[in-house]
């Protein structure tokens, strides 16, 4: 059976192919940011964000593979209560962080495999992360160095890289941070038979 990522995230690709995962890569054609504000503005919780954006993604692409199995993936991000969303460029990044610093948030993941346009199974995984009280210093280097890449991570921060000197601790699945809960999946993709029992 045909398996198909149904997200451009770098991260989210490398986990696949590192874990000898056999897979297609095809973005989800949706309004991902009109979605997203919608669902803030009904007062959806950041779980259920995560969970309908990745079942939004796995539909479209299933709806037009549907012998295949897709998975459409998502996270959000909650912090004082609020959900938050990506930066828009540095700036909006460095203000983000500067917030966070010191701080408590929740990383949420969603996960949604589909087959003809249904979803066949689910996952949510939430990661609890303490950022450390970095200085300003710190701050201006980081952004200077990691530069528009962050732009894609709801939180600006890659755990895998240089992010990981953000945090003073970090508490949950270290792949569901990265963006993939990868042994539930690995799981599921067994009993689907993608991979080999």
């Amino acid at each position: 059976m045909d398996f198909i990522l149904a997200s451009g995230s770098p991260s989210r690709r490398r986990i696949l192919a590192d874990a000898g995962v056999v897979f297609t890569t095809l973005p989800a054609d949706i309004d991902e940011e009109a979605l997203r504000h919608r669902f803030q503005y009904e007062g959806t919780t950041a779980e259920k964000i995560a969970d309908r954006l990745a079942e939004a993604k796995a539909r479209a692409v299933s709806a037009a593979h549907p012998a295949a199995l897709v998975l459409g993936a998502d996270q959000a991000l909650l912090f004082d209560g609020a959900v938050i969303n990506k930066c828009p460029d540095l700036a909006a990044a460095r203000t983000l962080l500067m917030r966070l610093r010191g701080r408590t948030h929740l990383l949420v993941g969603g996960y949604v495999l589909a087959r003809a346009g249904e979803p066949v199974w689910r996952h949510t995984e939430t990661a609890r992360l303490v950022m450390r009280d970095f200085s300003v210093a710190f701050l201006d280097a980081y952004l200077t160095a990691e530069g528009d890449g962050i732009l894609s991570a709801v939180g600006c921060y890659k755990l895998e890289g240089r992010g990981a000197q953000l945090f003073e601790t970090v508490e949950g699945d270290y792949f569901s941070i990265l963006g993939l809960a990868l042994q539930p999946l690995l799981a599921e993709l067994r009993a689907q038979g993608v991979l080999q029992a």
